[in-house]
């Protein structure tokens, strides 16, 4: 049988292009997708302490159709400015609406809380443009890369006890139909095995208190920390897929993938945590929202899992001692 070549195609798509730019002094970094012309997409929130732009032109209650990309950042809220760089690459690139003589791109984006401290460095536009520079339509990098470079998880036995967190990928297909997933993982709680059994997080011992059974103030106490108010955590993520969705198709698949965190996170979608999908709808295939998102929550849990088991340990986030 003569072989045939396949070409790369990031998160199982042709033309989706997936970038990362990492600070590697700083822990922190921007991971950005672009999918292309014509894209729909929309995104769901189950995390309490969600910190986004552009989410609104997303919704299944407005005009708009198309996202000319999305960024999964770092730095928290201040991180949101990268997506200023992607803004205008994508300008510079033709991306986007044309209203008169005028490119105007609908770039969504969510962050992770990832800050050391009052002088931590914050991300700028500079680096979402960098990202978009090294986007390609090769599988994206894993581990602690791009918005998954300062991700931690396990924290619910309090911050001190946490392991690294980081990006990974999957995907998972039905027939013609394709879904990828690729994940930014900060989470409160731990990463779990198909069977239930913690792959990486908390490292406190047996007998430690653990959220929500004791409250984030009573951690900090036990570790004699100054409470934080706990928004230090969530896991964000892009799906993209060939299935032809509407909007509100687009945001019940994505609202449904967030089973995958739960299969994947214990305890996920916390108070404390900002958890984020979007879906972006980029091909002709028949299909629907319930498959995809049943596709989206395979793929979703397998890219969290992927992402702490590339983890690699940076100062002060150790890797999880119990991963091989």
């Amino acid at each position: 049988m003569e072989a045939r070549y396949a070409p790369p195609m990031a998160l199982g798509l042709p033309d989706v292009l997936v970038g990362c730019w990492t600070d590697t002094e700083l822990d922190t970094g921007v991971t950005v997708i672009l999918p292309p012309a014509g894209t729909l997409g929309s995104v769901a929130v189950r995390g309490g302490a969600p910190g986004s732009r552009e989410m609104a032109p997303l919704s299944p209650h407005t005009s708009g159709q198309e996202c000319h990309g999305v960024v999964l950042c770092g730095s928290s809220v201040f991180g949101l400015s990268a997506a200023d760089g992607v803004v205008d690459w994508c300008v510079e690139h033709g991306r986007g609406y044309a209203i008169r003589d005028v490119v105007v791109p609908v770039v969504s984006a969510a962050v992770v809380y990832d800050l050391a401290g009052a002088g931590h460095a914050r991300l700028g536009p500079e680096a979402g443009r960098a990202a978009c520079e090294s986007a390609s339509v090769d599988d994206p990098v894993e581990g602690s890369v791009g918005v998954g470079r300062g991700c931690t998880v396990g924290k619910h036995g309090g911050r001190q006890h946490a392991s690294k967190g980081g990006q990974g990928w999957a995907v998972a297909s039905s027939g013609d139909a394709v879904v990828g997933a690729i994940m930014g993982v900060n989470a409160l709680g731990d990463v779990i095995d198909s069977s239930g059994d913690v792959l990486a997080g908390s490292r406190a011992p047996l007998d430690q208190p653990r959220y929500p059974h004791a409250s984030l103030e009573e951690l900090a106490a036990i570790a004699g920390d100054a409470p934080s108010g706990g928004n230090e955590n969530t896991t964000i993520g892009c799906i993209v897929t060939n299935v032809a969705l509407d909007k509100t198709a687009a945001y019940r698949a994505a609202d449904l993938a967030h089973a995958g965190l739960t299969r994947a996170i214990h305890p996920a979608h916390t108070a404390a945590d900002g958890d984020a999908l979007f879906v972006l709808s980029a091909g002709e295939v028949v299909g629907g929202a319930d498959l995809v998102a049943d596709l989206a929550a395979t793929a979703v849990s397998e890219a969290i899992r992927r992402a702490v088991r590339a983890a690699e340990s940076t100062p002060g986030r150790p890797r999880d001692p119990r991963l091989p």
